[in-house]
C-alpha cells in the first residue's frame, strides 16, 4: 500500500454489541474496495480481522484489528473493535485513535448495551458517527423499528440517509434519501434506478426527517426551516455535511455485510463526509518535565508524537506495538523518546497491518496507523516523540477490573514461569491486573469478566505457564464471645536437658479495640525473660485461628500465673506453652467467625432498581439507600458480605443485560450466621484431614 498524506486518511472505528456483524462488515469493505479477493467468514475462522486462535475457538473478536483499504483516492484505516463486554478496554483504546465511528446494529432487534456504551463514548469525544443497520437480508429485519428506536433515544440528530429495498430474502438494495434514487445490486455491481412506486411515499416521509436533521446541523438553515421556508438540495447537503462533522447529524444507513449490499454507499460516506486528521486543530499534551500544557499541529512538519494504543506480547515474535502517529513522520531506524517513561527507544522496522498480515513501509505520516516490534520499555497508552520536542499525549484511561479469580500453578515448573508470564500478559493488556492477596496468600487475577480471564489463562500457556482457577478464599477472621481461662503447659524430656514452660492465661472479648495483651505475673512465677515468649506464642497461635484457620482479632489475653524449671525452662518452651494455652482456652471461649462486609455502590438504569435490590437482598445484603445518578440512572448503596460478592460482576451483568456497573470497598467485619459458620468450619477440617 502506498503512503498517503494526512489529508487523504480516514480513521474510522466499527463499534457495537457482540454479534452485530462488525467483523463481517470490515471484511465486506475490504472486499468491495479490492483489498482482498474473497470474503472470509467469522464462523469458519477465515475473516481477516479475527486471526487470534482464541477468536477462532470462541467465534468472537477479542482484539482490536486493523483493516486498511483504499477508496476514491483516500486511505481508510478501518478499526474493527470487539463488542463483547469483557473487552471494553479495546473500545476505549480504539476511541483514542479514530476521528469517526460507525455504530453497527443488527436489523432484528433494538440496539443493545455495547452499541449504547460506544455511542456514549463517541459523544463524550464529539466524534462524528453513523449508524449502520446490518443483516437486512435476515429474517425479521425491521429497519423502520430500529430507526424509530434511535430517534426516540437520541433525538432528531438521527438522520435516515437510506431506506432498504425489500427485507430478508427479498432485500436487494437501498434507496438514497439524499439524492432520492434507488441503487439495486451487490458489491460494485450496482444499478441506479428511480424509486419503486410502492416505496415512494415512505421515501418522502424519510426525506422530511432528513431535512429536519440537516436544518439542525446549521443555525442559519434551522432558522430558515423553522420559518417554514423550503431548503434547497444544496442547502440540505451542506447542512448534513456540517452536521456530521460537528456530531449534530448521525446518518443511518443499512445493508448486508455478508451479501455486500450497501458497502459502496458506506465507503462514500466515510471518504466524503467523515473528517480527516487535519480537521483536528491541535494535538494536546503536557511537557514530561514541567507538566506545562503542550500542543502542536497535526501535520507532517510538526515534531513527532505517536500514541501506542495496543500492545501484543507474543512468545515467538516478541512485543508488537500498534501506534497512531499524531504529528510528524515516523521512520524505521530512528531513536525516539518514550516520554511517558523517560526512556529512549530504537524503532526497528515499521509496518502497515491488515489483520495478522504486515506490509513493510519506509515511513508513516501524521494521522496514519502502523505497527512495530520489540520496543523494550513501551506499553499501551505511552507516547513516543522527538526527544528534542518532548510531549506526553493524553493517555488511555482503562476501567478498573471488576472480576477476580484465584489461580495456582499446576506444577513446580509452571510455578517458576507463572510470575514472568503474568507480567508479560499485564504489559500487553492494561485491562488485566494481578496481585498476591496478603490475607489469603492466593495469586489473584483481575479483569473485565469471566471470559476475559479465561482467555488470559489460555494465553499464559503460550509462555509456558499452565494455571488452574481455584476457589477464591474469603479473608474471614475469628474472635471469642465469652471469657475463659486455663493452663498452657509444655513439658518434654528426651534425655539430658528437657523443655518446660507453664502459663495460665485468660481470654476475653475485646470488640472494637483490636488485640490487647496484659502481663499480670506477680511474684516471679514466670521469670521476666520468659514473659515475652508467652506473648509470642499467643500471637503465633492467633494467626493459626481457633476453629477455621483464620487470624484471631478483637481479643484480650491476660497471662496471670505460671511456673518454670531452673534447668529445663527456655524461651522456646514458653513460646510453646503460650501457643498451647491460647489454643486450649480460646476453644472454650465461644469462638466466633467474622466475615468482611463490603460497601457496594451499584449504578443502574432506574427501571432495573427492583431486580437489583432483590438480588442483593438474596445475597444477605442490607440496602443503605438510593439516589439519582443522572437522567434515568440510580445509584444504589448496600452493605453486602464479601463471600456473596465473588461473582457479582457476572450476576449484575446478567440482571441488567450489561447496563449496570458497581464498585466495592471494605467496610467492617460482622459475625457469620451460625449455619454458614458451621459449613466453613467443617470445610476447614476436611482440608486439614486431606493435608495429613
Amino acid at each position: 500500500m502506498k503512503s498517503y498524506g494526512i489529508g487523504s486518511i480516514r480513521n474510522v472505528g466499527l463499534f457495537g454489541h457482540q454479534g452485530a456483524g462488525k467483523t463481517s462488515l470490515a471484511e465486506a469493505l475490504l472486499y468491495v474496495s479490492g483489498k482482498i479477493d474473497r470474503l472470509g467468514r467469522t464462523d469458519d475462522g477465515t475473516a481477516t480481522c479475527d486471526f487470534d486462535s482464541e477468536e477462532h475457538k470462541r467465534r468472537i473478536s477479542i482484539n482490536i484489528a486493523l483493516a486498511p483499504c483504499e477508496w476514491d483516492g483516500a486511505k481508510i484505516n478501518i478499526v474493527d473493535v470487539p463488542g463483547y463486554l469483557d473487552f471494553g478496554g479495546e473500545v476505549t483504546s480504539a476511541m483514542a485513535i479514530v476521528e469517526s465511528a460507525i455504530l453497527v446494529t443488527p436489523a432484528q432487534s433494538e440496539p443493545e448495551v455495547g452499541f449504547e456504551n460506544a455511542w456514549e463514548l463517541a459523544a463524550e469525544r464529539s466524534l462524528p458517527r453513523a449508524v449502520f443497520v446490518n443483516r437486512m437480508d435476515r429474517e425479521n429485519a425491521d429497519f423502520a423499528q430500529i430507526l424509530e428506536f434511535l430517534r426516540d433515544r437520541y433525538g432528531n440528530c438521527i438522520a435516515p440517509f437510506q431506506l432498504p429495498v425489500g427485507s430478508a430474502e427479498n432485500f436487494s438494495g437501498v434507496i438514497d434519501i439524499v439524492e432520492m434514487k434507488a441503487f439495486i445490486g451487490a458489491g460494485k455491481d450496482i444499478a441506479s434506478t428511480d424509486i419503486p412506486g410502492e416505496l415512494l411515499s415512505e421515501a418522502n416521509k424519510y426525506r422530511e426527517l432528513l431535512v429536519e436533521s440537516a436544518a439542525e446541523g446549521d443555525d442559519e438553515l434551522l432558522e430558515k426551516f423553522l420559518s417554514g421556508e423550503t431548503l434547497t438540495h444544496d442547502e440540505v447537503v451542506r447542512g448534513l455535511h456540517e452536521g456530521i462533522d460537528a456530531g449534530k447529524v448521525v446518518p443511518v444507513l443499512c445493508g448486508s455485510a455478508t451479501r455486500d449490499i450497501g458497502m459502496t454507499d458506506l465507503l462514500d460516506i466515510i471518504v466524503h463526509e467523515f473528517p480527516n486528521p487535519t480537521e483536528i486543530e491541535h494535538i494536546h499534551g503536557r511537557h514530561p518535565q514541567t507538566g506545562s500544557a503542550e500542543r502542536r499541529p497535526a501535520t507532517d512538519a510538526a515534531p513527532l508524537s505517536a500514541l501506542i494504543f495496543k500492545t501484543i506480547a507474543d512468545p515467538y515474535l516478541g512485543t508488537l506495538s500498534y501506534f497512531r502517529v499524531m504529528s510528524g513522520i515516523l521512520k524505521p531506524g530512528s531513536t525516539v523518546l518514550n516520554s511517558s517513561r523517560g526512556k529512549e527507544e530504537r524503532v526497528g522496522q515499521i509496518y502497515y497491518a491488515r489483520g495478522k498480515d504486515q506490509e513493510i513501509t519506509q515511513e508513516i505520516h501524521a494521522g496514519d496507523i502502523g505497527v512495530t516490534a520489540k520496543l523494550s520499555d513501551t506499553r499501551t497508552g505511552d507516547t513516543l516523540c522527538d526527544s528534542g520536542s518532548p510531549i506526553v499525549l493524553e493517555g488511555i484511561e482503562f476501567a478498573a477490573p471488576i472480576f477476580e479469580q484465584a489461580v495456582v500453578a499446576k506444577s513446580k515448573v509452571d510455578e517458576d514461569k507463572m510470575g514472568p508470564a503474568l507480567h508479560r500478559v499485564e504489559v500487553s493488556d492494561p485491562a488485566f491486573q494481578f496481585h498476591r492477596d496478603p490475607e489469603t496468600g492466593q495469586t489473584i487475577i483481575a479483569g473485565s469478566g469471566e471470559t476475559h480471564l479465561a482467555i488470559v489463562v489460555e494465553r499464559m500457556k503460550k509462555f509456558g505457564a499452565n494455571l488452574e482457577v481455584v476457589e477464591r478464599r474469603v479473608p474471614y477472621r475469628e474472635t471469642v464471645g465469652t471469657k475463659a481461662e486455663g493452663q498452657g503447659r509444655h513439658k518434654k524430656q528426651t534425655g539430658g536437658r528437657g523443655q518446660f514452660g507453664d502459663c495460665w492465661i485468660r481470654v476475653e472479648p475485646n470488640r472494637g479495640n483490636g488485640y490487647e495483651y496484659v502481663d499480670a505475673i506477680v511474684g516471679g512465677s514466670i521469670p521476666r525473660q520468659f514473659i515475652p515468649a508467652v506473648e509470642k506464642g499467643v500471637h503465633q497461635a492467633m494467626q493459626l485461628g481457633i476453629q477455621a484457620g483464620y487470624p484471631v482479632v478483637d481479643i484480650k489475653v491476660t497471662c496471670y500465673d505460671g511456673s518454670y524449671h531452673d534447668v529445663d525452662s527456655s524461651e522456646a518452651a514458653f513460646i510453646m506453652a503460650g501457643m498451647i494455652g491460647f489454643t486450649t482456652v480460646a476453644a472454650k471461649a465461644n469462638p466466633t467467625l467474622l466475615e468482611p462486609i463490603l460497601t457496594v455502590e451499584v449504578f443502574i438504569p432506574e427501571t432495573m432498581l427492583g431486580d437489583v435490590m432483590s438480588d442483593l437482598t438474596s445475597k444477605r445484603g442490607r440496602i443503605v439507600g438510593t439516589e439519582s445518578a443522572g437522567p434515568g440512572k440510580t445509584r444504589l448503596t448496600a452493605n453486602v458480605p464479601h463471600a456473596e460478592m465473588l461473582r457479582y460482576a457476572i450476576d449484575l451483568r446478567s440482571i441488567t443485560r450489561g447496563r449496570g456497573s458497581f464498585g466495592a470497598t471494605h467496610s467492617h467485619y460482622e459475625e457469620v450466621p451460625a449455619h454458614i459458620a458451621q459449613t466453613i468450619v467443617a470445610n476447614h477440617k476436611k482440608e486439614r484431614e486431606a493435608e495429613h
